[in-house]
Formats: C-alpha cells, structure tokens, sequence
C-alpha cells in the first residue's frame, strides 16, 4: 500500500546564513537508509564547510543558483538543471546570487552526519 508523508522532517543544517532541510524519505523522516530525498532553501550568501561524502548526491535546482565547489574549480547550477556529485569527491555548496536557491537533493545511500566528513 502506498505510504503518504504528509510533512517533511526538518533537519539541522551546517553553513551560514543557515539553510532550511525539509527531508521527505530518509534516517531522520523515514528511517530509510538506502536513500535521503529532502528539498533545500538556501539564503543568499549561504556557504557550507567543504565535505567529501561517502554517498552519491544528485541534486536539481528549482530555483535560483547553486554553486558547487570542486578540487577542479566550481560549477554553477541554475534553476531547470542538476548536478551529479560521487562518494569520496571533496565539494562545497554555496547560493551567492540574490534570492538564494531552492533544490531538492537525492543522496545514496541516504544522508547521515557520519556519512558527510565536513571540513574543520
């Protein structure tokens, strides 16, 4: 039978300005452990620490722009287009544009603190 989520879970971020976590499947709403799925507001200027993930992370913007730092240089990923981040690949996310940005992020398996391995 399907399974109706009638609210996300919100979940604490990292990163300045502060970003909202509205997680719809994943440890926190579902206790899902294969998969995260949860919709991301960003501020204006947020930036989180550096983190190289033991997931993948697929993420698709709705709205505004969302940089992706790399070890190679940046990537800016606009409203209408995704970006596809693998397990052990140093990246930093940002939205520097006026209006922040808005994305929904897929991780696999799904997200954990102790999957994440930020930055000091």
């Amino acid at each position: 039978m399907p399974r109706l989520i009638e609210a996300p879970a919100i979940a604490p971020a990292a990163g300045t300005p502060p970003k909202r976590i509205e997680e719809y499947v994943g440890r926190v709403r579902t206790d899902h452990e294969t998969v995260s799925v949860a919709r991301m507001r960003s501020p204006q200027g947020w930036v989180e620490p550096g983190q190289r993930p033991e997931f993948e992370e697929i993420t698709v913007v709705l709205d505004g722009l969302l940089r992706v730092e790399h070890e190679g240089g940046s990537v800016d990923v606009r409203a209408g287009q995704a970006v596809l981040t693998s397990p052990g690949e140093w990246v930093r996310y940002s939205s520097p544009e006026d209006g922040g940005a808005q994305y929904v992020a897929v991780c696999l398996p799904a997200f954990s603190p102790d999957l994440v391995h930020r930055d000091e």
